[in-house]
């Protein structure tokens, strides 16, 4: 019987730590949106893409209606892996799309186009963070980077998420911890 267990840090962000020069994770926050024994994966929620959501509906094919209060949406980064994909997180709705996971009570993640269509028509969920492409991490890699002080963790907050500036994201993680930003050393290191 194996009683070894993960800790899983879905619904948790991942703060990159000053240290980390990774082009794809510097000074970042990335929310876990799924983490088992298998691995984990993530969104980046701190990183424009330049892309508004006007261009990626023109992109897609999609026309919004007149008025759309999102077409002026930024479009993160969401990470290195499946660039051209879409990925949607959003809040809870009372509509149902084709590819959604449950990450969290007031968390969803969706792939599929429906929820780009309901968006566009003023249809969709009253938050959502858009971003292209995802972070990925094999068995056992997110982990050892936590041991290595790659990153911060902690608990997700849908505010920081859904309602605070995209320049803003990672300060705001970092206090959510009751740490200053300024103090934290660009010098990895163990206690």
């Amino acid at each position: 019987m194996n009683t070894t267990s993960t800790q899983s840090f879905k619904d948790h962000f991942l703060i990159a730590m000053p240290h980390l020069k990774d082009p794809n994770f510097a000074d970042s926050v990335t929310y876990i949106c799924e983490h088992n024994d298998q691995g984990a994966m993530g969104i980046v929620i701190n990183r424009p893409t330049g892309l508004t959501l006007d261009e990626i509906f023109r992109q897609v094919g999609i026309t919004p209606s007149h008025g759309n209060a999102h077409i002026s949406d930024i479009i993160c980064a969401g990470g290195p892996v499946e660039l051209e994909r879409g990925f949607v997180l959003h809040s809870p709705s009372e509509s149902h799309w084709e590819a959604t996971l449950q990450v969290a009570p007031g968390v969803q993640l969706t792939t599929s186009k429906d929820i780009l269509l309901a968006i566009a028509q003023n249809e969709g969920p009253e938050y959502a963070l858009i971003a292209l492409g995802y972070s990925g991490w094999d068995k056992g890699q997110l982990e050892q980077e936590i041991l290595d002080n790659s990153w911060l963790v902690c608990k997700a907050d849908p505010n920081i998420l859904f309602n605070t500036p995209i320049g803003d994201r990672l300060n705001a993680a970092v206090a959510a911890l009751g740490i200053n930003r300024s103090m934290l050393s660009p010098i990895a290191g163990h206690a």
